[in-house]
């Protein structure tokens, strides 16, 4: 999205990609093609977690597409309040937009042209206003969307269809959706899914560099501008290094960070100081409910329903006070990645029995108990707190000169408070639709909405970006990914992030 503006206008622009490809087919829709069991993704990932995780984790995924490439799909805008103050959540971080909503519109609506977004207009009560339509209407929802829609009135609550960057309709390079299950969490085997990976040959074409399997390890300075982007071939060990009269850093919350870092550039900055900080990755948890028949008989694709009627608060709602954050409708998961996470917990807890009783549990009664089970998510707005952070750790740099790097996180109070009380509400609508029981709540722990390292801002002493997405104390580096976003908001950042990448790409683009 940051390199759209530059290249359609002309300009000579190269793409550094840490991983590759992705290649696309039947291997794809298996228990393998989970993002996090995917370790030719994510198995060099260099964070380990002090706090809020166990051990090493998933960080950061590395191919053509980024994280994109396994999100689900849906495709929201923040709401045009997530742009003000809101003191419940910011607090004394200092967290602040330097523009409003309005600012943003037009990219918003780019970036849903380029993803080919299909949506409803009208149905969600805290929708903002727009611009333009959305590029496809709504998919037909499945039978069990129908059934959460149809709970979730009965409460006197406001369904609406989530909108999704999935194609409803073939092309000539891409296959429409068939209503698989496997899309959140896995790279589409079809190419129906429109994440960024899909963009990018179209770019070449315009006359793109792209340049896979090269990992940039250091940012070096002359002066207040960055001179070259020092890189090693991930394959070969080999050197690299490119030079640009700007610069554009989006590998991640986390990685991001990680470069800025291990290049010194902290110390060139006014808010160096808050690098790496107020790390947010949405409060989470996914509630799961057992039902008597099976709730996607074909094992179609479900996740069509969200629900904002406790976005800013409700009043069945007394703790905590203000904004809450968003429900949406989860699928019904696949049973092989279920295999997956149960099989070493299975054969711990099975050692004992009989061969045949332990095979009957993993290969017949799991099965049989994950095909009957969906539900939904609650995505609580996490506050932005500057102890939860990526820092340099000591130690010796890995086979490419990267140090090291750690992630400490914890959730606030009131962010478990705001989970739990939207998981409360999602209990309820789920009781309603006909599940029996309603399982306990899977807290997520995975950094796929992480966002705020390193922040726009106002205050140039707490925010380390102006309000055009320039690192301060440097003339021609910038950052578009997810670190920008100086508030996480309710809803899923993949869209924001895209367009605030097409905006400061678009100013990019006007200085060269």
């Amino acid at each position: 999205m940051a390199a759209f503006p530059s290249v359609m206008a002309g300009r000579h622009v190269l793409m550094i990609e840490r991983g590759d490809w992705v290649p696309r087919g039947p291997q794809n829709r298996g228990a393998d093609g989970f993002f996090a069991l995917t370790p030719a993704y994510s198995s060099e990932a260099p964070y380990h977690v002090l706090a809020g995780g166990e051990g090493d984790t998933l960080g950061t995924i590395a191919c053509v597409g980024g994280a994109s490439v396994f999100f689900g799909g849906v495709s929201l805008r923040l709401r045009e309040r997530d742009f003000e103050s809101e003191p419940e959540i910011v607090g004394d971080s200092g967290a602040e937009w330097p523009y409003r909503y309005r600012e943003l519109e037009p990219y918003y609506s780019k970036a849903e042209q380029l993803l080919g977004v299909a949506g409803t207009v009208g149905r969600d009560p805290t929708e903002p206003w727009r611009s333009a339509a959305y590029p496809q209407p709504a998919a037909k929802p499945a039978p069990m969307a129908d059934r959460v829609a149809r709970a979730a009135h009965a409460l006197g609550l406001h369904p609406f269809p989530l909108p999704l960057a999935i194609n409803y309709e073939a092309t000539a390079s891409r296959q429409a959706c068939v209503a698989c299950n496997t899309c959140d969490g896995f790279a589409c085997a079809y190419h129906a899914k429109n994440d960024l990976s899909v963009a990018i040959p179209d770019l070449q074409a315009r006359g793109l560099r792209l340049e896979t399997n090269t990992m940039a390890v250091r940012l070096a300075t002359n002066g207040s501008r960055v001179a070259e982007v020092e890189c090693v071939d991930r394959l070969t060990l080999q050197p690299r290094r490119f030079a640009g009269r700007a610069v554009a850093v989006a590998a991640g919350a986390l990685a991001t960070p990680h470069l800025l870092l291990a290049s010194g550039l902290d110390r060139m900055n006014p808010a160096g100081d808050a690098i790496g900080r107020y790390l947010m990755r949405h409060c989470n948890a996914i509630l799961m409910g057992w039902f008597p028949r099976k709730p996607a008989p074909r094992n179609e694709f479900h996740k069509h329903i969200g629900i904002h009627d406790f976005y800013y608060g409700h009043p069945s709602i007394a703790s905590p006070p203000g904004k809450l954050g968003c429900i949406q409708q989860f699928g019904t998961p696949q049973t092989d990645y279920v295999m997956g996470l149960t099989g070493g917990w299975i054969e711990r807890h099975t050692a004992g029995w009989r061969q045949t009783a332990a095979r009957s549990i993993a290969g017949t009664v799991l099965p049989s108990i994950v095909r009957r089970i969906s539900g939904l998510i609650a995505i609580a707005e996490d506050k932005p707190n500057p102890a939860n952070c990526v820092a340099l750790a000591p130690g010796a740099a890995n086979r490419y000169g990267m140090p090291p790097a750690t992630i400490t996180h914890h959730y606030d109070l009131r962010d478990l408070a705001a989970r739990d009380a939207l998981v409360g509400a999602a209990r309820r609508i789920l009781r309603e639709a006909g599940a029996a029981p309603v399982m306990f709540p899977y807290n997520i722990q995975t950094f796929s909405h992480a966002v705020g390292t390193v922040r726009l801002g106002v205050d140039p002493r707490r925010s380390p970006l102006d309000e055009r997405g320039g690192f301060r104390g440097l003339e021609n580096l910038f950052v578009t990914d997810g670190s920008a976003l100086p508030r996480s908001g309710g809803v899923n950042p993949s869209l924001t992030i895209a367009a605030n990448a097409l905006r400061t790409g678009t100013h990019i683009a006007g200085l060269l």
